[in-house]
C-alpha cells in the first residue's frame, strides 16, 4: 500500500501543544527497541498497542526514549501526520493502518540513527543466501514482497527483514541488520505462494487484509537471522516500455533511480536538502560495494522470478 499522507513538520513549542492535546489521551505506553534506538507508543487505542508489542522487540522500561509516537484518534478531523524533528516526536491522529504505524516509527529511529550514528535504513528486503546478504529494494507495488517470499520457499534462504533493515559500514563491510521482531504480511500471499497456506490460516488479519506473524512457524527459527554482510542489490520497477526482464546497473545509475522514487520509502519524515545529500552519498557508496541489478516486474510473475532466482542467485 502506497502513502497516502503528508508529514508537517511542526515547532517544539507546536509540539509541546499537541502533547498536551493528545498525550494525556495515552492509556497505554510501550517502548520498543529499534536497533538500539528506543522509540515511545503512546496511544489511547488497545489494537495498536497490542500489534506494536506483536511487531517489535520490547525495551526496558528503564530506558529513556529516544523518539515518541502518539496515536490517537479525533472525532470531525481527518487523517494527519506530524513531527517536531527536534525531539523526534510524531503525532497520527486517525490513522487506521498499522502498516503506517510502525513504518513511521521505523522512520524516526532512522531519523536518529543516520545522524548521529551513520546507521542508514533501507525501505526494502534482505535475505541471506549461503552467508552472502542480499537486498530487494523497490517502490510500493513493484513486487518486494512477492519475490521475497517467493524466495523463502529455498532452504538455503534465510531472512533479515521483509520490509526494512539498517545497514552500517562495519570494517569497510556493508553489514544490514533487521529493524522488527515479526512481519506483517499480506492475505493473499498465498494466491501466489501456496506453501504459506498454514500460516495464514492461523493469522488475525485485519481490516486491511494484513496481519503480524511469527514466519519462524513456517521457515523454522534458524532461517531467522539478525544480520548478513550485503553482496547483491536487486531493485525492482515497473516499466512497459522497457523489454529487457534484468539487467546489470552501475552504482551512479542506480542512485539516480533511487532519488527519482524517493529512495523507494513512502515514509522518510524529513526530506530536505541536506537528509537528501546524506542519503545519496550512503546509496553511492553502498553500491560501490555491491552487484547492482534492476529487474522489470512488468513480465508475468514466473519469469520475473525465474530471473532472480536463476540468473540473478544462481538457485
Amino acid at each position: 500500500m502506497s502513502s497516502k499522507y503528508e508529514v508537517n513538520l511542526i515547532s517544539i513549542d507546536e509540539k509541546d501543544r499537541f502533547m498536551e492535546k493528545y498525550g494525556r489521551r495515552a492509556l497505554y505506553e510501550s517502548k520498543a527497541d529499534i536497533h538500539g534506538v528506543c522509540i515511545k507508543l503512546l496511544t489511547d487505542i488497545r489494537e495498536v498497542k497490542e500489534r506494536w508489542e506483536e511487531s517489535f522487540y520490547p525495551m526496558s522500561a528503564n530506558i529513556r526514549s529516544h523518539g515518541r509516537l502518539v496515536v490517537t484518534n479525533e472525532e470531525g478531523e481527518g487523517l494527519k501526520v506530524f513531527y517536531d524533528p527536534l525531539s523526534k516526536t510524531a503525532f497520527l491522529i486517525n490513522v487506521d493502518y498499522y502498516g503506517w504505524i510502525k513504518s513511521l516509527a521505523l522512520s524516526i529511529a532512522s531519523d536518529i540513527l543516520e545522524d548521529a550514528h551513520g546507521v542508514y535504513a533501507i525501505h526494502g528486503a534482505c535475505v541471506d543466501v549461503d552467508g552472502r546478504g542480499i537486498c530487494l529494494i523497490a517502490p510500493p507495488g513493484t513486487g518486494k514482497t512477492t519475490h521475497t517470499y517467493g524466495l523463502l520457499r529455498i532452504d538455503r534462504v534465510r531472512v533479515v527483514s521483509d520490509d526494512w533493515f539498517f545497514v552500517y559500514m562495519g570494517g569497510g563491510q556493508p553489514i544490514a541488520f533487521a529493524s522488527e521482531k515479526n512481519f506483517y504480511i499480506q492475505a493473499d500471499i498465498t494466491d501466489i505462494w501456496g506453501e504459506y497456506r498454514k500460516i495464514i490460516e492461523l493469522a488475525e488479519f485485519d481490516s486491511k487484509g494484513r496481519a503480524i506473524v511469527n514466519i519462524r512457524w513456517i521457515i523454522g527459527k534458524g532461517r531467522f537471522i539478525p544480520m548478513t554482510t550485503l553482496r547483491k542489490a536487486i531493485l525492482l520497477k515497473r516499466d512497459p516500455e522497457d523489454k529487457c526482464i534484468f539487467r546489470r546497473m552501475n552504482p551512479e545509475e542506480a542512485v539516480q533511480y533511487l532519488e527519482k522514487v524517493d529512495f523507494c520509502n513512502p515514509h522518510l519524515l524529513v526530506k530536505d536538502e541536506r537528509k537528501t545529500n546524506l542519503r545519496k552519498q550512503f546509496f553511492l557508496e553502498l553500491f560501490s560495494m555491491l552487484d547492482i541489478y534492476v529487474v522489470n516486474t512488468t513480465a508475468p510473475i514466473e519469469q520475473c522470478h525465474r530471473a532472480i532466482r536463476e540468473d540473478i542467485l544462481g538457485l
